[in-house]
């Protein structure tokens, strides 16, 4: 399955938002810093995750790291 960069951190962003608004409403309500926090939350891990390029195909789990 191909799944493209952008795609990834779409996916990324919107499982970050939905942990975070299932935090921020246990209380029962919802407040500007926890509407802040689910933003940063969404745009922190869909950036995150667009800046990590992909695995070259055909790479084996198996092959060791390379050096820097």
């Amino acid at each position: 399955m191909r799944i493209s960069k952008a795609w990834k951190a779409v996916v990324g962003g919107a499982a970050a938002g939905a942990a975070a608004a299932a935090t921020a409403v246990q209380d029962g309500q919802i407040t500007l810093a926890e509407v802040i926090t689910i933003v940063l939350a969404v745009l922190g891990a869909g950036g995150a995750t667009w800046a990590v390029p992909n695995r070259r195909t055909g790479a084996s789990t198996d092959d060791p790291p390379q050096a820097l």
